[in-house]
């Protein structure tokens, strides 16, 4: 039996709708259509995201979105079988835009709904990649203010093997760029600076690399670049790209040689990279050349998955029921996790 999951992602700044469906058990659930709108433009005034604005701006994409997605893939509302949502972590408004949206077309339906954890979305997302990965591996998820290397066993089977104690990776190329008057976003701009520039230019740290666990550290590494740039002075500007490329090179770094030390740690073999940041084309590469040498696969989602984007938590709606970690519900009341631990998550079917 297959099935039909409307998936409805706006926990941040991007409102994103997609349809996946179920095949036959051993498959993996194939994605129909998906939409996505970002905000980036309405936000760049502000200098970041504005919550209010955010919240506003999904009340108005996500049922036009629901209809493009669903005109591409040929389906209407009432082929869904179940409505999956963004239930946390994220931005408590933006976040109860989507649930609300999701819980009332459920209940219009008389179809389930299910919440799923955004962070899980960004995880399972590489299975929907033209090269799905296999169970177990680590992943290394670096998702805005979230940096973890994880034990992946299954799906809902998570054991964190280490996390960000302060600025995830994400934050570290927000913030750099922000000390660099790159604008927003940030971490993008510094990138595409990066390119331009000189990594050996300047000696920066590479925030806990050393300390024996694998824990991250970013913020260290952001007051070195504050200091850096105010020892510039007028020398920034010219400098500029050498400096982006500088801290582009230190979160690489760090990011590439804690996911060896866990690969060793747990003597696994494969390893999957999710979230914006692993959009990151000098991530990629530098953990490509890593993995090559220690006889690793390496996967990662497709590069216009790497965002916050519906078709991912469809997937891991899917992925959820199929397994039997959770049960699609018909009772529509509503609350959403703006703070969501990814290892709180634990199966609700025995």
């Amino acid at each position: 039996m297959t099935l039909l999951i409307l998936g409805i992602e706006s926990s941040c700044d991007e409102t994103g709708v997609a349809l996946v469906e179920t095949r036959v058990e051993g498959q993996v659930p194939a994605l129909l259509s998906h939409a996505l709108h970002s905000q980036i433009e309405m936000h760049k005034a502000y200098g970041g995201v504005v919550p209010e604005l955010a919240s506003r701006d999904h009340i108005r994409r996500v049922l036009p979105l629901a209809s493009q997605v669903l005109a591409e893939s040929g389906k209407s509302l009432a082929d869904v079988d179940v409505v999956a949502y963004t239930r946390g972590p994220g931005l408590a408004g933006a976040l109860l835009v989507g649930a609300g949206v999701a819980c009332a077309l459920g209940a219009a339906l008389g179809k389930p709904v299910l919440g799923v954890h955004h962070l899980e979305g960004h995880l399972l997302s590489p299975f929907l990649s033209a090269d799905p990965p296999e169970f177990p591996f680590v992943a290394l998820l670096v998702s805005g203010g979230h940096t973890q290397l994880m034990r992946v066993d299954g799906v809902g089977r998570y054991e964190i093997l280490g996390e960000t104690i302060d600025d995830a990776a994400g934050e570290a190329f927000d913030k750099s760029a922000k000390l660099m008057g790159l604008g927003y976003p940030g971490g993008p701009a510094l990138s595409k600076l990066a390119e331009q520039g000189d990594a050996t230019a300047f000696k920066l740290p590479r925030p806990l690399l050393h300390s024996g666990n694998l824990d991250f550290s970013f913020a260290g590494l952001k007051t070195a670049v504050l200091t850096q740039a105010k020892k510039l002075g007028e020398e920034l500007e010219p400098r500029k790209a050498d400096l982006a490329a500088s801290t582009e090179a230190a979160i690489v770094e760090v990011l590439v040689k804690k996911t060896l030390a866990a690969l060793k740690q747990t003597g696994m073999k494969r390893v999957v990279v999710a979230g914006g940041v692993g959009a990151n084309r000098h991530l990629r590469n530098q953990l490509n050349e890593a993995c090559a040498k220690n006889k690793v696969r390496v996967h990662y989602p497709e590069l216009h998955l790497c965002t916050d984007n519906g078709a991912m938590i469809a997937m891991a709606a899917a992925m959820r029921l199929e397994s039997g970690q959770q049960q699609a519900s018909t009772e529509y009341a509503f609350d959403v996790k703006p703070r969501w631990p990814l290892d709180s998550i634990a199966p609700t079917v025995a």
